[in-house]
């Protein structure tokens, strides 16, 4: 897209003329002038003005050369750093293409530190230098020199530790001459894997899987192979041979993990393998580390990185292999700005890159095992737990039978199986997948809900901090001590349980035993989460109560029993995918019991129990309820037999949605092989003050979907104060 100038035009040769793409929402380059002694290639980074303002875009490719060169501005300023890599923008251009995004708002996620652009700062160093006649020498001075005559050029800390002195001394020996300072680049900021490190014996299972692993990584080319491995498995352990191969044929390694919480035991499993850390990247990382961070991908200093699905997006200049754990988790769908599947996508980013990829589960995805059922994907197995442990026994306790009073939530075999783990030194972990103390305040005079001003949603109680919280939006308010509809005094109740509230119940019949809850609200990091991580592997905490966050990789010794609240609450709703997600997360959960050498016992308080999703976790036939599942599934051609696209409208003018959502259905695609539902008001029909109506199109696998989206978005004007979202291939459907 050519952005003219407003400048007097001047005569320029259009063989200068290139396109750049800027880190915006806009649908394509823009067009610029390379002055005369500038070369600027494609992946350059470079500064360019728009407007009265200057922006670091990417040169994408010859100018498209429908403006005269004279009308054109020029190129600021190109940057002195390693250019973007050609696999990197055909990435930025396929995921684009994919999600009917700009590409420049693609582009964004890949420049997410442009301060990562610039030089890193040099570091000072002294060398020895011309002593002069009459310097008077001091003991204090004759320790700096010795050390400078004999050895390497120091910084003024490291001369200051090791001989002893106070940077004054050295600063007094370079007035005079004695020492000279000097510019040097700064070291790498990761040291290199050792490969050569021994890892941990693995199994016959193990060490079988690995052999194939490694061959996918030593025949050099595009690959996906399902590790398919119960819990405790040892999975990580299999695919770090995977990662030994990449790295001792010279090529980068991409690992994704769905949340930062799990990074702390895998980061030490990491390092126990390879001796040293791997690069880190999400987004709690502070501006520092991620400029270090980015700029050792760009350089190919950094040869591992950990990170979350926005990690697909660094500049990496040789990758060799892209693992994606626990490829299941819905963690890797970025519902806000450009929709996609960080799973799908690095499929995508190992093809550009042609290299294997690995994605591991206990669980895996019906669309990863219907890809193995028509041979896309290759399919290891380890059926069975690493060492002596072995799969605990699992059992529901039907709560219809429970006769609890409305504030238990904890049934009496729960209660007791607590009770005995505790005094038998072991740990236990109750699972409730609800922040918060209850989802819902209300008045037990007048009725009244405290709701979100904001959204169509209830505040959730959050009773340690006597707050009131958005989970949507995040809005807060004091929790009321009157009801704000009636103004009675002290009428405002709590609702139903949250894992604050089963806490409180904990506590009230174990009050001597330790307890912690990990949920998203009290792990603010990686180094929270690696210090509640570590106070269980001390035994310092005889009860772990938490959200989904506690369900994925963690590995705790001696946790024994296993406790899921309300496993029922996952299956509310029209989600298409409701039963195999809840199937997921309780058997993750289920698998933290009894990982080493103690049995484990898994108690699934359910209203349900006749469930297939219950019968499946009761019995362990897993594959078995996912063919009920694919069979479902197939027979309505909802994914991964058809394909769907949400096309969210939305407005803070409720009238204006409606319209907007009736105008489009209008002129949507006709034909046999597509069909359009809606509109409708979103379950979520306010979210952060606006008002959101949905469309759904589902169409057969054949069917071009993302052109016929295109054709039916192109015949709407879409008004200023309205935006339309298009979501291919949806997960949630709030």
């Amino acid at each position: 897209m050519p952005l003219p100038d407003t400048t007097a035009p001047q005569q320029h040769d259009t063989a200068n003329a290139l396109s750049v793409l800027l880190p915006l929402p806009v649908v394509g380059p823009y067009d610029y002038l390379a002055p005369e002694g500038m070369d600027p290639a494609p992946g350059d980074y470079v500064h360019v003005p728009l407007g009265s303002r200057e922006l670091i875009g990417v040169v994408w490719g010859p100018a498209a050369g429908d403006v005269s060169a004279e009308k054109l501005r020029p190129i600021t300023e190109r940057i002195d750093t390693p250019a973007m890599p050609e696999e990197l923008r055909r990435f930025v251009d396929w995921v684009a293409a994919y999600t009917l995004s700009a590409p420049g708002a693609v582009l964004r996620m890949a420049l997410r530190s442009p301060e990562a652009l610039q030089p890193p700062k040099p570091i000072t160093a002294y060398k020895a230098g011309a002593l002069q006649e009459d310097m008077r020498m001091t003991p204090a001075r004759a320790r700096v020199l010795e050390l400078l005559r004999d050895g390497p050029p120091r910084t003024a800390r490291d001369l200051s530790r090791e001989a002893g002195v106070g940077t004054s001394v050295i600063k007094g020996l370079a007035k005079m001459g004695a020492v000279v300072p000097i510019e040097l680049a700064p070291p790498p900021a990761f040291d290199a894997p050792d490969i050569a490190r021994p890892g941990l014996a693995l199994s016959e299972a193990q060490s079988e899987a690995a052999i194939h692993l490694r061959a996918g990584v030593e025949a050099d080319g595009f690959s996906v192979t399902l590790l398919d491995g119960v819990t405790g498995s040892g999975k990580t352990e299999v695919y770090f041979e995977a990662v030994a191969g990449a790295l001792s044929s010279g090529r980068q390694v991409l690992v994704l993990l769905p949340e930062i919480a799990l990074t702390p035991q895998w980061l030490e499993r990491f390092e126990r393998r390879f001796g040293t850390a791997p690069a880190v990247w999400h987004s709690d990382l502070g501006q520092t580390q991620r400029r270090t961070t980015w700029r050792s991908v760009a350089r190919g200093e950094a040869r591992v990185v950990v990170g979350a699905r926005s990690a697909l997006f660094l500049p990496y200049t040789e990758l060799g292999l892209v693992v994606v754990d626990e490829e299941h988790e819905t963690a890797f769908k970025q519902e806000d700005g450009v929709a996609y599947n960080g799973r799908d996508m690095a499929i995508v980013r190992a093809q550009i890159a042609d290299c294997p990829v690995v994605v591991a589960s206990a669980t895996p995805s019906l669309e990863t095992r219907i890809n193995v059922e028509r041979d896309r994907y290759k399919a290891i197995a380890l059926p069975e737990r690493f060492g002596s442990a072995s799969m605990p026994m699992v059992e529901t306790v039907d709560m219809r039978d429970s006769e609890l009073r409305a504030d238990q939530f904890l049934s009496p075999q729960l209660i007791a199986a607590l009770s005995q783990t505790t005094a038998e030194g072991e740990q236990a972990l109750l699972f409730l997948n609800r922040r918060g103390y209850a989802p819902l305040t209300l008045c037990r005079t007048c009725g009244h809900r405290m709701a979100c001003p904001s959204c169509s949603a209830w505040l959730t109680e959050h009773r340690f901090r006597k707050r009131l919280q958005c989970h949507h939006c995040g809005y807060e308010e004091p929790a009321p001590t009157r009801c704000p509809s009636c103004d009675n005094a002290n009428t405002m109740v709590a609702c139903g349980p949250g894992v604050e509230r089963i806490a409180e119940e904990v506590r009230a019949q174990m009050p001597d035993a330790r307890m912690e809850i990990m949920t998203s609200d009290t792990m603010r990091g990686p180094d929270t989460a690696q210090r509640l991580v570590r106070a269980v592997e001390d035994k310092e905490i005889d009860v772990l109560i938490g959200t989904q966050m506690v369900a994925k990789g963690h590995h705790f010794p001696n946790l024994t029993l296993v406790g899921i609240v309300d496993a029922d609450l996952g299956l509310a709703g029209g989600d298409l995918r409701a039963a195999e997600r809840t199937y997921q997360v309780l058997q993750q959960v289920a698998g933290r019991a009894g990982r080493a050498d103690r049995p484990g016992r898994v108690m699934i308080q359910t209203f349900q129990p006749e469930h297939p999703v219950m019968q499946a976790l009761a019995t362990g036939e897993r594959d078995r309820f996912m063919e009920l599942e694919a069979e479902a599934r197939e027979a309505g051609g909802w994914p991964p037999f058809g394909r769907l696209a949400a096309i969210i409208v939305s407005s803070r003018d409720s009238d204006l949605a409606d319209a907007l959502a009736r105008d489009m259905a209008r002129c949507a695609p006709n034909s046999p092989e597509v069909r359009v539902l809606g509109p409708a008001p979103a379950p979520l029909s306010l979210l952060r003050g606006r008002h959101r109506r949905r469309l759904l199109l589902k169409t057969g696998r054949d069917q071009p979907l993302q052109a016929i989206v295109r054709e039916w978005l192109s015949t709407i004007k879409v008004p200023s104060k309205a935006r339309v979202r298009v979501d291919i291939d949806p997960y949630s459907f709030l």
